[in-house]
């Protein structure tokens, strides 16, 4: 018989790549915790306290870059935090390598490339746990605050109906994963032909949900398109990510949102608007709809650190007490 204070279990480590691997009930759970943290920040203090999270960022990201930070330093973590020149990837160090060597000084890492998702799963595959915050594929962190901001304005995300416009890229594909994971929530996607989902993967998002396809997608804006509970206006290029399309803005005009769009899209009751900021002057979204009181792009913005204390407590959930 051993005597003494008992072994505390270590904590289950695992990462957040991606939505996708989330079972609705996992989704559900990581959605619903951004949202307390949202409302009562405080009460999330030194969750996590003296867990060492590394934050990798190689492109530039001052808004994911401060709401990570801002939910690392309530929970209690120690940071740490490397750019593009601070490691050897940038003398041709393989990711699999700088995992290597960062794995025995840290918990998790935050790591943010806006390049292939492919750089991020090798990296992720030698540290105890990495969160995404965003690659040329995907932003899961991103569709978690928007899930907050729905639920501030509609007290769920249940059975909503969104319209997506602009680029397929990694915010899209992001909503798509919270789409298909969310019970009786529906996405229309609204892209120029040829900047959509392929046909191959519209086909395996839908194919996640048994209650028909959550998903459409078109290729052109109609003057009465079907009723929506928000309308996300997008960005019409990756951020960061060069293009040798001369045409690109003639392309997404179509699909700039104005009053007029969002009057189209409102059925019972009026359309509240999404953004996935920064915004361009007189791109996407008209000004008088991007502030006006039906946005809730503040909010989104306001639930970046919410998404990542749900996010950081999701890879690092803290130890149970034991007595």
């Amino acid at each position: 018989m051993t005597t003494g204070t008992a072994r505390v279990p270590d904590p289950v480590r695992r990462p957040l790549l991606s939505l996708a691997t989330l079972t609705p009930d996992e989704l559900a759970a990581v959605v619903t915790a951004a949202h307390h943290y949202g409302t009562d920040p405080d009460r999330w203090t030194d969750r996590l306290a003296g867990a060492r999270v590394a934050f990798i960022f190689t492109a530039p990201a001052p808004s994911a870059r401060s709401s990570f930070w801002s939910a690392a330093t309530r929970l209690g973590c120690h940071t740490m935090h490397f750019g593009a020149s601070g490691l050897q990837a940038a003398a041709r160090e393989t990711w699999v390598d700088t995992g290597m060597r960062l794995a025995p000084y840290v918990d998790a890492a935050v790591v943010r490339t806006n390049g292939p998702q492919t750089e991020l799963e090798a990296l992720a595959s030698e540290l105890p746990a990495t969160i995404n915050a965003a690659t040329h594929r995907e932003h899961p962190t991103k569709a978690i605050a928007d899930a907050c901001a729905l639920l501030d304005h509609f007290g769920r995300t249940t059975a909503l109906r969104l319209a997506y416009l602009g680029e397929a890229g990694n915010t899209a594909r992001s909503l798509a994963h919270l789409v298909t994971g969310t019970p009786e929530m529906r996405l229309d996607v609204y892209c120029p032909k040829g900047y959509g989902f392929p046909p191959e993967e519209l086909e395996a998002l839908n194919g996640r949900r048994t209650d028909g396809d959550p998903i459409r997608q078109f290729d052109e804006l109609p003057r009465r398109p079907d009723p929506v509970d928000a309308v996300y206006a997008a960005r019409w290029q990756s951020r960061g990510l060069p293009h040798d399309d001369p045409g690109r803005e003639e392309h997404f005009a179509p699909f700039h949102v104005n009053r007029e769009t969002m009057a189209s899209f409102s059925g019972d009751t009026a359309a509240v608007l999404l953004h996935d900021l920064p915004a361009v002057p007189g791109g996407q979204v008209e000004s008088d709809v991007l502030r006006g009181p039906l946005s809730l792009a503040d909010r989104q913005a306001y639930h970046e650190a919410s998404a990542a204390a749900a996010a950081l407590q999701w890879v690092l959930p803290a130890p149970a007490p034991v007595g």
